[in-house]
């Protein structure tokens, strides 16, 4: 390590934080330079362990269009069952708390994440399709006949909560159905875009954890953003959305689709058993189920869903 870092580390400190565990450290080298390291080995989930590999290749493969919104990539090795990536140290966690400010800031910088790619060519092994996936999610939660799961999750008020789902189903289903025929110009998208994989430094956006990068409409990754920094006690979704939209037009019907879909996401994932390993996403989930849903009644001008109060914590 200290060959690739051009110097030994005179110290570290374990980091945790996120919802995918690993091993991860902020080191100061012994010249006084910072560093970040992060692995996984035999020990570490499968998730994770898939995870890392294609991480770094985003890091070696994509740093002219990922800079400087990624980390330094500084490096990788093997040793024994180890896999490890040495970046740039971008600091603790700055958010939450979220503020107006911060969440404005944020916003207009990922906006230029997306503009600085848009319609641009871009590595073909990247998919183009990652965002399909919540396309149907509606339709297979409708026909499999787990969308009383999704209603259960209201405990005492499941019948008000099927009542309104079924009411809801078909406007959310055919918005989040668009999804697989939004139209290029697309951008790259991180796709995972939450608090526990950004920092905020000054007026500049740094996200990290990048395994999930694709090309997409710019609009579902917003749209997730803006979500996820409502459901961590930030300005609403609407505000974020609009903030993001005084640097990068979006587009009616892709916002439209982008968020069915993530709400469509979330009413699958939110009731599902812990994932093991990762105890505390469910809990995430089920605040953001709360957060996307009343997000899509608002946008899609459907009855307020009051049974979402009566969704556990």
């Amino acid at each position: 390590m200290a060959r690739i870092l051009g110097s030994p580390v005179a110290r570290a400190a374990r980091v945790y934080g996120g919802y995918a565990p690993s091993a991860t450290f902020r080191m100061i080298l012994a010249d006084g330079r910072p560093a970040f390291f992060k692995g996984v080995n035999a020990t570490s989930n499968d998730y994770m362990r898939g995870a890392l590999p294609r991480e770094e290749r985003i890091y070696r493969e994509l740093d002219r269009y990922i800079h400087p919104w990624a980390p330094a990539f500084l490096g990788a090795f093997k040793r024994r069952d180890w896999q490890v990536l040495l970046l740039e140290d971008v600091g603790p966690q700055t958010m939450p708390p979220w503020s107006p400010a911060k969440a404005r800031r944020s916003a207009r910088s990922f906006a230029k994440f997306h503009a600085s790619t848009h319609g641009r060519p871009l590595p073909r092994w990247l998919s183009r399709t990652e965002h399909y996936e919540f396309a149907g999610i509606w339709r297979s939660l409708s026909e499999s006949g787990e969308l009383a799961k999704t209603a259960a999750l209201a405990r005492r008020h499941s019948d008000e909560a099927r009542e309104w789902l079924d009411v809801a189903l078909p406007l959310l289903r055919e918005n989040a159905e668009r999804l697989e025929r939004l139209r290029a110009p697309h951008s790259l998208l991180h796709f995972d875009t939450r608090s526990d994989n950004t920092r905020l430094q000054g007026e500049q956006l740094r996200m990290f954890d990048w395994n999930f990068a694709c090309v997409g409409p710019h609009e579902i990754d917003a749209a997730g953003f803006a979500q996820a920094t409502e459901t961590e006690g930030g300005p609403s979704a609407e505000r974020t959305m609009n903030w993001y939209a005084e640097v990068m037009p979006i587009r009616d019907t892709y916002v439209d689709a982008s968020v069915a879909g993530i709400a469509g996401y979330f009413a699958d994932r939110s009731w599902r058993p812990p994932i093991p390993g990762v105890p505390r996403v469910r809990a995430f989930q089920r605040a953001q189920l709360k957060v996307s849903l009343a997000w899509a009644a608002r946008r899609f001008a459907l009855p307020e869903p009051r049974w979402l109060a009566a969704v556990a914590d």
